[in-house]
């Protein structure tokens, strides 16, 4: 008779808590394009990936990073530059005849108005369809910065130079920020 452990080990990035398998099998047996969004302390990343043979295969990857270099004055990371990544992320998908994914949010957790609900807004705006409700996206008014144009409006100039000094370095009144938001959102569409 053999002995041994009932105790198993865990996959390593199930260790590392990097991969939910169980919440990976569902999207993989769904057999269609997963639009990922990652939202890291910089950056947002977006990708449509396809699970192929030799593992998974990216078909269209778009990075907040390609934002700033549209000119994009804002942060990397926030609510705005999730939405405009899924967006420019879902403009290339259907250039590349991607037209259906469905959202992998990876091991965050689902709450109402997080980034990556933005992110799924802007991919849909883009036309590319990820199913939702309409429940859990964030207001419009916040994916355009319209509120942090109204909290800066009510602060003081030395106020604002404390608290906004990253968008000031880079050229942007947080007061526009609705407005430049506008802007990147035409020159995607122009792409």
């Amino acid at each position: 008779m053999a002995q041994g452990s009932k105790y198993k080990i865990a996959f390593r990035r199930r260790r590392e808590g990097k991969t939910n398998y169980a919440a990976r099998m569902k999207l993989v047996d769904l057999g269609k394009s997963r639009l990922v969004v990652r939202i890291s302390n910089a950056n947002v990343i977006a990708q449509i990936i396809n699970v192929g043979d030799n593992g998974d295969e990216t078909i269209v990857s778009a990075h907040s990073k390609e934002l700033q270099k549209m000119g994009w004055l804002g942060g990397a990371n926030n609510t705005s530059a999730a939405y405009l990544t899924a967006y420019l992320c879902g403009k290339k998908a259907l250039d590349k005849c991607v037209k259906q994914a469905v959202l992998d949010i990876g091991l965050k957790p689902s709450i109402k108005g997080f980034k990556v609900f933005a992110a799924l807004k802007g991919a849909n705006d883009a036309g590319l369809n990820v199913p939702y409700g309409e429940s859990i996206i964030p207001s419009e008014d916040r994916i355009k910065g319209e509120q942090v144009a109204e909290y800066a409006k009510s602060l003081d100039d030395s106020e604002m130079k404390k608290q906004f000094s990253k968008y000031l370095e880079r050229g942007l009144q947080p007061t526009d920020l609705p407005n430049h938001f506008e802007e990147i959102k035409n020159k995607i569409e122009k792409v």
